[in-house]
């Protein structure tokens, strides 16, 4: 058995690209990483300096887009680190930590787009009652939960995982994700697989909770011209961003368990990193598409 105390992983994901490869997928990598600091940072500054964004669904949005830098900033560095390593590798605790952070951020992503979700329906379905329940202090309290949820969650997966004796240090991703850990373990993981399960239907009843307001939503919408003008303009981006999110997300999952250990390299790290490369791109763009407030006011700021 291997010590935990000196443990250190291999991360076999880049083993089968060569020299030449790595370097046109470093500067691919590292554009990435840049369009997703631009275009989020952008979106952020632009609601937080403009008085007139202050209102829940951009204090929201904002909230989407400072949670996307959280959790690609666990990846991106590290990664665009392991193109020069001959044999990336990654400390025990460092591991854990890289693995906390990243699903702690895509579980806050559905989080957040939950109330979003609630905030169209107060808006399309109960506009008199809008302001009167989304006051400053019930938005924060809903922000400050939308966070901590899904770090309790994440922390009672990574105290599961650290408890496992493991057999093996060899990761065949190119980041430290818990099933890959969990899949090295000597002993039973039932547990691990139970908790595991339970957290992955509880987020996605969130979807259930979003379709379920939606509903309400459309019924309501079609009523008036004014309504569907709404829905149009805030719900369709919304709903982009959730099956942007649920996709990517449930691609790796789902793939990570019953994926086929046989596949090419190349398509298991594309199925690994989509939840960390598409939404974090994409939904700061829609949003700064669709949203004509965003973006009149991102066309003033840049026009000085």
């Amino acid at each position: 058995m291997i010590n935990r105390s000196v443990f250190e992983f291999q991360l076999l994901g880049l083993d089968d690209v060569t020299k030449e490869q790595r370097f046109v997928l470093f500067f691919l990598t590292l554009l990435s990483y840049v369009v997703i600091l631009f275009v989020n940072l952008t979106l952020i500054v632009t609601i937080v300096v403009e008085e007139k964004l202050h209102q829940p669904m951009y204090i929201f949005l904002c909230n989407l887009c400072t949670n996307s830098l959280y959790g690609t900033a666990a990846f991106y560095p590290k990664f665009l680190f392991d193109f020069f390593s001959k044999s990336p590798t990654i400390s025990y605790s460092g591991c854990l930590l890289q693995a906390f952070v990243i699903y702690s951020y895509a579980t806050t992503d559905f989080s957040v787009l939950v109330l979003m979700a609630y905030d169209r329906y107060l808006a399309i379905c109960r506009p008199l009652d809008y302001h009167s329940v989304m006051t400053k202090k019930r938005i924060a309290v809903l922000v400050f939960l939308s966070r901590l949820v899904p770090l309790f969650c994440q922390s009672a997966v990574l105290i599961m995982s650290s408890t496992l004796e493991l057999c093996d240090n060899h990761i065949q991703k190119l980041y430290c994700e818990n099933w890959s850990v969990i899949k090295l373990s000597c002993s039973s993981i039932t547990n691990n697989n139970i908790v595991g399960f339970i957290l992955i239907f509880f987020y996605l009843s969130h979807n259930l909770f979003i379709v379920c307001s939606y509903v309400k939503v459309i019924k309501s919408a079609l009523k008036s011209k004014e309504g569907r003008t709404k829905f149009t303009q805030t719900c369709v981006p919304h709903l982009l961003c959730l099956l942007n999110v649920t996709c990517a997300l449930m691609f790796d999952l789902m793939y990570a368990r019953y994926g086929s250990a046989s596949g090419l390299q190349s398509v298991k790290n594309f199925m690994a990193i989509q939840f960390l490369l598409v939404p974090p791109i994409l939904n700061p763009i829609i949003y700064g598409l669709k949203l004509t407030q965003v973006r009149n006011m991102i066309s003033e700021n840049c026009s000085y």
